[in-house]
C-alpha cells in the first residue's frame, strides 16, 4: 500500500505537490470513486487510478524528453484561461504520464525537461540538489560591475537571499547579453535578481539544465535522452 499522492507521481502524472493538488481538485479516481483525501493510501498491484478518467499506470520504464521552449507558452499541461500550454508540443498521446520539471515562464524560451517518473523530476527540483540551470539574459538598462558583483555574491528579494550566481558578460555596451547560471530554482528568478540590480531582462533563454544542452535541438522540437544522458544528469543531482 501506498499514498495516493505517492502513486500520482511514481506514475508521472506530476510532482508530490502537484499530486496532492490533482487530488484536491477532484481529478483523480480510485476504482471508479473521486478520492479527494489526500490521505488516502491504495494498492499498486489492485487498485485502478485514474486521472480524468483516464487509468494510469506506474512505470518503470521511464520517458525522458529535453524541449526547446519557445516563447508564448504556459508551463502546464492544462490552461483554465486557454493559453497555448506546453503539453502541445510533446508527445503527450503516447506518453500520457509526461509532466514538465520546473517551469519555464510565459517569454522564457530554452531547455525544458520532461519525464514520466515522478521521482526524477522530484529530485531534479529538489533544492538540496544543487542542480545548476545557465541562462542567457539581454538586459536592457545599466548593467554596472557593482551589479554584476551583487549577482555573483547574491542579492535579497522579497523570499530571501539568493545562493551567489556565476555571471559572465558575454556583450558589454547598449542592451548587453548576459550569461547567468544558478542552482535555485523560485519564481521567475532570473528575472527578479536582475530587476533587483535595476535591470529589465527583455529576453531569456535557458540554455543547459545540469549536464544537458540544447545543442542544435530546433526551437519548438524535442528529443529523448539516452539512457547515458539521465545516468549523468542523476549522478549529478546526488
Amino acid at each position: 500500500m501506498m499514498r495516493l499522492s505517492r502513486y500520482l507521481a511514481r506514475a508521472g502524472a506530476s510532482s508530490r505537490r502537484g499530486s496532492e493538488r490533482l487530488i484536491l481538485d477532484g481529478r483523480v479516481s480510485v476504482n471508479g470513486q473521486v478520492v479527494r483525501e489526500l490521505g488516502t493510501k491504495v494498492d499498486e498491484d489492485s487498485d485502478c487510478v485514474s486521472l480524468d478518467g483516464k487509468q494510469i499506470f506506474i512505470d518503470n520504464s521511464a520517458f525522458t524528453i529535453m524541449l526547446n521552449k519557445p516563447a508564448g507558452y504556459v508551463t502546464t499541461m492544462h490552461d483554465p484561461q486557454g493559453r497555448p500550454t506546453v503539453a502541445e508540443l510533446v508527445p503527450i498521446s503516447a506518453h500520457p504520464a509526461l509532466f514538465p520539471v520546473g517551469r519555464l515562464d510565459f517569454n522564457t524560451t530554452g531547455l525544458l525537461l520532461f519525464t514520466t517518473d515522478g521521482d526524477m523530476g522530484n529530485a531534479l527540483l529538489h533544492p538540496s540538489r544543487n542542480v545548476e540551470k545557465t541562462y542567457i539574459a539581454r538586459i536592457s538598462g545599466n548593467l554596472s560591475d557593482a551589479g554584476v558583483s551583487l549577482l555573483r555574491e547574491g542579492v535579497l528579494l522579497d523570499d530571501g537571499m539568493t545562493a551567489p550566481a556565476k555571471v559572465e558578460v558575454l556583450q558589454a555596451g547598449k542592451n548587453p547579453l548576459v550569461s547567468i547560471s544558478i542552482h535555485e530554482g523560485r519564481k521567475r528568478q532570473v528575472r527578479r535578481m536582475f530587476s533587483a540590480i535595476g535591470c529589465h531582462v527583455e529576453e531569456l533563454h535557458r540554455l543547459s539544465f545540469g549536464s544537458l544542452c540544447l545543442d542544435d535541438l530546433q526551437e519548438g522540437c524535442w528529443r529523448e535522452l539516452t539512457d547515458a544522458e539521465v545516468h549523468t544528469l542523476l549522478n549529478n543531482a546526488r
